[in-house]
């Protein structure tokens, strides 16, 4: 048994800080690293990768929607066109900053709204897919299992790879549940790392009304802006090698 344990890092934007990125960059084997339209910020961006590429933990582009005052998190009309653009531009940002730290850019992980919107949203999912195929057609994509973003991109040639959230309630069909609900979030360390043993050993999770989901993954997201996302992460770490898993990044 093998699976990624992965964070969202570099979030943090001039001033402000968010999340503790050298603490998580000890315990993750990847990095999905915020390229600058949700947050970060070049310095922040170039920090991150640079504490990443000395730890050997894998960089992964988080593109967003272009949406700083909501971190990301609301849904945007754009057209296929500009998300397509908005992405390729946000890859060559953090490609950029990879290479100058002795890294690469090595997978594309949707963030917040965006990523939630094309599970479903066939137009928004195609637009990102041909950004990805425009910049790098090697590159893996990380997403939703049975979303249509990782569909389209499996059709197109891409590599695919499915994810799991540890601190993230799910719903009966194996989509997330919305951050405005009750309950959207977990917080207890000692249950998350338990479900995420579950998830990797017996490919199931509880969803929220109760019920027994089945749900296989790649690779395992912990949010680092959550509150205690350090103490999760180090529990759920420690929690899958006591279960005899391999904790190793998915994209080579």
């Amino acid at each position: 048994m093998a699976i990624d344990l992965n964070a969202d890092l570099g979030e943090s934007l001039g001033v402000w800080t968010m999340g503790d990125d050298d603490a998580m960059l000890s315990l993750v084997t990847s990095a999905n690293v915020a390229c600058g339209f949700h947050a970060g910020d070049p310095l922040t961006t170039q920090a991150t990768v640079a504490t990443a590429a000395r730890r050997n933990v894998v960089v992964g582009a988080h593109p967003s929607y272009r949406d700083l005052i909501g971190f990301g998190r609301r849904f945007m009309d754009v057209s296929p066109a500009e998300l397509t653009a908005d992405v390729v531009y946000q890859l060559g940002a953090l490609d950029a900053l990879c290479r100058t730290a002795g890294t690469r850019l090595a997978y594309v992980k949707p963030h917040g709204a965006l990523y939630n919107t094309i599970v479903h949203h066939e137009e928004q999912a195609k637009a990102v897919v041909d950004a990805v195929r425009a910049f790098d057609d090697r590159l893996p994509v990380l997403g939703l299992p049975g979303s249509v973003f990782l569909a389209l991109a499996d059709a197109a040639g891409l590599p695919t790879k499915e994810e799991a959230f540890a601190d993230r309630a799910y719903n009966a069909d194996g989509t997330l549940v919305s951050r405005r609900h009750p309950g959207a979030v977990l917080h207890d360390p000692a249950v998350v790392a338990a479900r995420m043993v579950r998830l990797v050993v017996e490919g199931r999770v509880a969803a929220i009304d109760g019920t027994d989901i089945e749900l296989r993954a790649d690779s395992i997201c912990i949010h680092g802006d959550t509150p205690g996302a350090v103490n999760a992460a180090a529990q759920v770490r420690s929690a899958l090698l006591a279960a005899g898993v391999t904790l190793a990044p998915f994209a080579p």
